[in-house]
């Protein structure tokens, strides 16, 4: 573990506390904005109607509403960021639970105003609007978005009803496991002494050098989601469930259709992504077997042997040198670039420290204007200071988007990883040029361990979700039957790369991401990202000067096109498999690379 003391973020930009007169003061005002914005849509009638008549009252009023909306959705998303920040790093703080409930309260009260929105655009010729309004031709995507949106939308009524319903349905399942996960403690035996740590904690011991420990960290953790697979399996079948029968209602074949449109999209684009991920399996399973090969465990890996460190990274990676490596090498790309990650460092945007009731992982939120926060469980190592480059790029993307309105800022997530994903290429790649080859060994094995997370076990997340969602339109399924279809998907992505008697049939009680019902299927996105990131970064070092005067403004219309007219951008072709090998081809040289270096320390004499 680190031996420097790691931050905390801080939230004082918005209000002093969660307790103080300022935050009462302002989130009064925030339900006085929401109910009058519910007035104003009363009073023009903003609601499904048919073919109605586009005179210049109707754009007045499009305007009227449309600019009330973007200003609700600001100031409810800055608030429930800040609450937010409270809660993902102290789960147990009443207080902030209590306040994100109200906060949920509110967040459904605009929905239901966004659905009426929508409901009346739906009405509305759009195509004569944008070409009539300055405010609808900013908003244009946003406009065509919510026009085909409008085509699945059930009544007024039930819209109302599943929105109120949610907040006790889906949501609070969701919260269920959130605080579950997060409060999880684990008795883990490490040097012959029982420890009890958080589950965050726990997984983190995945990447310990000694085998023993993780090996004993993998048992505890499988011990500890037993402990709670009843109520996380109540919450994936309910969740799964209500998403299914609201996908229905609304007019969707099936949940995947659904996501497909959320994330701007088409099938053919997910096919063609997810058939040249197939065909890299074979040299996924090369790297897994190579490193087993070289820890000693025969030619299959176990589950506690994958996030194992290898090589000799001679850099500590401590996280006063991640910082200073990141804002060198951010500033080979750009002065900008480096200027904004300064600044998360130097006015604690960034909160680093693992501790009892944080919720695992990192992630990258919006706070206010082109202010970020980012959370992260750092470790001293090269994948500590690459995830957190990742994060940073997340906020980069903010900044990039902080002069849109939040209608214009509805980022899928196919883009959301792409300035995420090239910003950890950058100090990869940086990392990668200054080390010796046993360095170089430890360097590219990280980096692997990301990539094959997000081609191989993220093919495994997609496969398991995908049946599951079709398993429950029968009915609910129980532990042992997820069970089975996590261990299923696992081997038919990892293949003969693990060692069967050492899978993780509890996967999907480790991922928040299968409970959340707004996002289903928030697996693919991330290997779109990755490899959508490749591919541009593949373009910057062919042509870096013409790179750099298009990227910022592609960052910041990423809400404002679907995917593939963004990337046709760049001459980039994402419905054909043509561009998803092109970006696999640099990780299968990693493979072959790091295959190569293996072979070369197997074979060296011992000392």
């Amino acid at each position: 573990m680190t031996t420097q003391t790691l931050p905390h973020w801080d939230l004082s930009v918005v209000y002093p506390s969660l307790e103080s007169p300022e935050f009462a003061e302002g989130f009064e005002k925030l339900k006085h904005q929401v109910a009058e914005l519910k007035s104003l849509f009363d009073q023009n009638a903003i609601q499904r109607s048919e073919n109605q008549v586009l005179d210049s009252t109707t754009i007045a009023t499009f305007a009227t509403v449309t600019n009330a909306l973007n200003q609700a959705h600001e100031a409810v998303a800055t608030t429930f960021s800040y609450i937010m920040g409270f809660v993902a790093t102290d789960t147990r703080n009443t207080v902030a639970q209590a306040r994100f409930s109200e906060m949920q309260q509110l967040g459904m009260q605009l929905q239901q105003l966004g659905i009426r929105w929508v409901a009346w655009i739906g009405g509305l010729d759009v195509e004569q609007l944008i070409a009539q309004s300055p405010l609808a031709a900013d908003h244009a995507y946003a406009l065509q978005k919510a026009k085909q949106e409008a085509t699945h939308l059930m009544s007024p009524a039930e819209e109302v009803l599943a929105a109120e319903l949610n907040l006790s349905g889906a949501n609070a399942w969701s919260k269920l496991h959130t605080v579950v996960s997060s409060q999880l403690n684990v008795p883990v035996e490490i040097d012959g002494e029982t420890k009890h740590m958080p589950m965050s904690m726990v997984r983190n011991l995945a990447f310990d050098p000694n085998r023993e420990v993780r090996k004993s960290a993998y048992e505890a953790e499988l011990a500890g989601w037993k402990q709670v697979e009843t109520p996380l399996a109540g919450a994936i079948n309910s969740i799964k469930g209500q998403v299914n029968t609201l996908a229905g209602h609304r007019g969707w074949a099936t949940a995947l259709d659904e996501a497909l449109a959320d994330n701007n999209i088409d099938r053919q684009t997910l096919d063609a992504m997810l058939t040249a991920a197939r065909e890299t399996f074979p040299d996924f399973r090369r790297y897994l077997q190579a490193k087993a090969r070289l820890l000693g465990s025969g030619d299959r890996l176990p589950w506690f042997d994958l996030f194992a460190p290898i090589g000799n990274d001679v850099s500590t990676w401590e996280y006063a040198e991640s910082e200073a490596f990141i804002l060198e090498h951010f500033g080979s790309y750009s002065q900008r670039l480096r200027d904004y990650a300064a600044r998360a460092f130097d006015e604690n945007w960034i909160d680093a420290e693992p501790r009892a009731g944080k919720r695992d992982g990192a992630f990258c939120m919006r706070l206010v204007g082109d202010e970020s926060r980012i959370l992260s469980n750092y470790k001293p190592s090269f994948a500590g200071m690459r995830t957190l480059a990742h994060e940073l790029g997340h906020g980069y993307h903010n900044l990039n988007l902080a002069a849109a309105t939040p209608l214009q800022r509805q980022i899928p997530m196919t883009l959301a990883e792409t300035a995420s994903i090239f910003c950890e290429t950058i100090v990869r790649n940086a990392a990668l040029a200054k080390a010796d080859p046993a360095t170089q060994l430890a360097i590219i094995e990280s980096s692997l361990q990301n990539s094959c997370q997000l081609v191989v076990d993220i093919s495994s997340r997609f496969i398991f979700e995908q049946s599951l969602f079709e398993a429950r339109q029968a009915r609910e399924l129980s532990v042992q039957e997820i069970n089975d279809l996590m261990l299923k998907a696992q081997a038919e992505t990892y293949g003969d790369g693990l060692d069967e008697q050492y899978y993780h049939q509890y996967m999907w009680a480790v991922k928040g991401h299968y409970y959340s019902a707004e996002r289903s299927f928030y697996n693919y996105p991330y290997m779109f990202g990755l490899l959508f990131g490749l591919g541009l970064y593949a373009q910057y070092v062919a042509t870096p000067d013409e790179f750099r005067a298009k990227y910022d403004d592609l960052l910041a219309a990423s809400g404002k096109a679907d995917a593939a007219t963004l990337a046709e951008r760049f001459g980039i072709d994402i419905r054909t498999p043509d561009f998803w090998r092109a970006s696999l081809a640099t990780v299968k040289a990693d493979i072959d690379r790091f295959v190569e270096l293996s072979e070369q320390l197997l074979d060296a004499p011992a000392n």
